[in-house]
């Protein structure tokens, strides 16, 4: 329904292009499914193919989806820019460069043609269409081929045609290179060696001449022969014809404006991001809901016969091809404009279309009529926290935005933006890389659930690295949380006499020995560092840290001998509750061995005393210079100019300020003075 609808608005389209190919898989993969020159799924190198494919037209959000990244501030910053580089604004000129003796042009687009003059080369896709119409000599045209796919080895074929520079009416020859991708721009690249670092390396590899036409500022010569790398900066124009002392932006306006006047090309607003090809080759993936009729063209499947099922009954043939292609029972149908003979589309979708609105259908489930009730998903969405992989950033992130918009548009929802916050988790490694069957480099769960028990692994997992960084998995770390819950386990048993009696510790804190005091602010403390860790930070390592000192806290304190057991019994209690989400088999019989009645689960979760947390004496900090020179223990809540004071009136800082005047006091209120003279 969707795809029928995207297509009545031109969002979805069918083209001959080159797409990338996986020859491993034996389907198209999207440029956001190519990583490193690889299959994201097998790494396999990816080839370019020629294939007919639908696509969706993903390029006509770019700028809302550019724009709207500056409203994400719940999502991780990395994830950000990672979508803003993919999507890529650039503002530049189009150029038509004539092909010599022809009536043929090469369209390029640049950001920079206030590096035109020194154009002296021209750099073409291998599989650029001109290469096949415009090469004639067979030795060239395997030569092209032949070129190596790795673009970081800058490769090329002088075609042997020329093109001309439309700025200065100078004949340039042109390459087929490697590093020009078809799919990128328009599969033509302006070459200005001077200016440009790749240009540089494959002018000097190929003996092109290198033409310097921007000088640094306050520069008044270069020469190329005396040049050891590209100067890509902006500067002012020489060898540049009128433009000559022009600044690189006067000079681009200039220019721009002279090629919109002489009808040589325009100004544009180019993006990186292409359009979103989702045919593949496969069986699993729904199906596009088109119809090929030799009278009637493309015609869409009606709304009344959706959805397109599956056939049950496919050969899964590994060929490359369709497997729904040899399937006539599914394949021939009736037009439904004419009603003659026609075939269905064979290709399906990309699963990552799936993905990119099944939340917005969880707020609707049980919708029979339309994909969507309206109502509830303008109740529900936007989602509040969203969990995924980094790997997502481009993909299933970015898709999910687009889809969100099209679906709004479309007037279903009413919300511009899918994820009002996001958690990027990351990965378990081992050994030096990801954990995974495919590498063989699994842990067994059950082996470690048979030696320490679900609670440890749980433990370990939480407590080994913040949910957004990669976990490197430790045998050692999992002994180390095995021991800590051995820890917790025997203090509440061996002190069950003290722990079973009546009190929960509510007593006035003035009346409290120094001692007992220490130990119910620890706890008050706790508290608030396990539930800000959980709720607001998700950095559920601080919160199992934080419950590590609370019980280092307590055998210190019982160790002691002279104690409120009132106080001990609330400590252990909270503990036991902050701990039930980490290890909750635990938790659930030390709820029991203190002699609690019921589950742990049904209790109220804690909450803290902020007058009881409030720590009486802190540590100050004093910097001189940025260097540590002196720690003091201050009464808590001082104001600025009272720290600053404390840490003046230090013997140790005296000493060291040897009556120098400060230029500055930096105060980091309650922690730092920094003294800078």
């Amino acid at each position: 329904w969707f795809f029928i609808k995207m297509y009545e608005r031109g969002l979805a389209y069918k083209k001959r292009s080159f797409v990338n190919w996986c020859p491993e898989c034996e389907t198209v993969l999207a440029n956001e499914q190519v990583i490193d020159d690889g299959c994201w799924r097998c790494d396999t190198v990816v080839e370019q193919k020629e294939l007919d494919q639908w696509f969706y037209r993903i390029t006509d959000y770019a700028e809302e989806l550019l724009k709207d990244a500056d409203t994400l501030d719940g999502w991780p910053e990395k994830v950000v820019t990672m979508q803003r580089n993919w999507i890529e604004r650039s503002e530049g000129v189009e150029v038509d460069f004539d092909i010599e003796g022809t009536d043929k042009k090469i369209k390029i687009f640049t950001t920079r043609q206030d590096t035109l003059f020194g154009a002296t080369f021209m750099s073409i896709a291998k599989i650029h269409p001109l290469v096949a119409e415009l090469v004639q000599d067979q030795d060239v045209l395997k030569r092209i081929e032949a070129l190596s796919d790795d673009p970081e080895e800058k490769e090329g074929v002088d075609t042997g045609f020329h093109a001309i520079n439309p700025l200065t009416g100078e004949s340039i020859p042109v390459y087929a290179a490697n590093f020009v991708l078809m799919e990128y721009g328009t599969g033509a690249v302006m070459a200005v060696p001077a200016h440009d670092q790749r240009d540089f390396e494959f002018a000097k590899k190929y003996d092109i001449p290198i033409r310097v036409v921007v000088l640094p500022k306050d520069v008044k010569i270069v020469k190329a022969e005396d040049m050891e790398c590209a100067n890509e900066e902006y500067g002012i124009l020489v060898n540049s014809g009128e433009y000559s002392g022009l600044s690189s932006n006067d000079a681009k306006e200039k220019i721009a404006d002279y090629i919109e006047n002489k009808n040589l090309g325009k100004r544009v607003v180019n993006y990186k991001l292409r359009d979103w090809g989702i045919s593949r080759q496969r069986y699993w993936g729904t199906p596009i809901p088109m119809i090929y009729c030799e009278s009637c063209g493309i015609v869409s499947v009606p709304e009344e016969q959706l959805p397109v099922e599956l056939p049950m009954d496919a050969v899964l043939t590994g060929t490359g091809s369709s497997p729904l292609a040899g399937m006539d029972d599914f394949v021939k149908t009736k037009c439904p404009k004419c009603g003659g003979e026609a075939k269905r589309e064979t290709d399906t979708m990309d699963t990552f279309v799936d993905s990119s609105w099944y939340f917005l259908r969880y707020c609707s489930p049980k919708s029979d009529d339309k994909p969507l009730d309206t109502a509830a998903v303008d109740h529900w969405m936007p989602v509040d926290q969203y969990i995924g992989g980094i790997e997502h950033a481009v993909l299933h992130l970015l898709y999910s935005r687009f889809f969100t918009k099209v679906i709004r548009d479309i007037g279903l929802i009413s919300t511009d933006e899918p994820f009002k916050r996001l958690l990027t988790q990351g990965m378990v490694i081992k050994d030096g890389m990801k954990m995974s069957k495919s590498k063989g480099n699994v842990v067994d769960p059950d082996f470690l659930i048979n030696k320490y028990g679900t609670d440890t692994v749980r433990i370990f997992c939480l407590f080994a690295a913040p949910p957004e960084r990669d976990l490197e998995w430790s045998d050692k770390g999992v002994d180390g949380a095995y021991r800590f819950l051995k820890r917790i386990w025997a203090f509440a048993y061996n002190n069950k006499n003290l722990l079973n009696k009546e009190g929960n510790g509510d007593k006035d804190h003035s009346e409290l020995s120094d001692h007992d005091s220490q130990l119910l602010r620890k706890t008050h403390q706790s508290i608030k560092k396990v539930t800000n860790s959980i709720e607001r930070d998700y950095h559920f390592n601080t919160a199992i840290a934080a419950l590590m000192e609370l019980i280092n806290e307590a055998y210190a304190f019982r160790q002691a001998g002279d104690l409120d057991p009132d106080v001990l019994r609330f400590c252990i209690k909270q503990a036991i509750l902050l701990i039930s989400p980490f290890a909750p088999h635990v938790a659930e019989e030390l709820w029991r061995a203190i002699g609690e009645v019921g589950s742990v689960f049904n209790e109220k979760w804690p909450v803290w005393d902020e007058d009881i947390a409030k720590e009486d004496e802190i540590q100050l900090v004093v910097q001189i210079n940025g260097k540590v020179r002196a720690k003091l223990m201050v009464p808590a809540g001082l104001d600025d100019e009272t720290l600053k004071e404390k840490a003046f009136a230090e013997q140790k800082i005296r000493e060291q300020i040897n009556g120098k005047p400060p230029r500055k006091v930096i105060v980091v209120k309650g922690r730092l003075v920094n003294i800078v003279v």
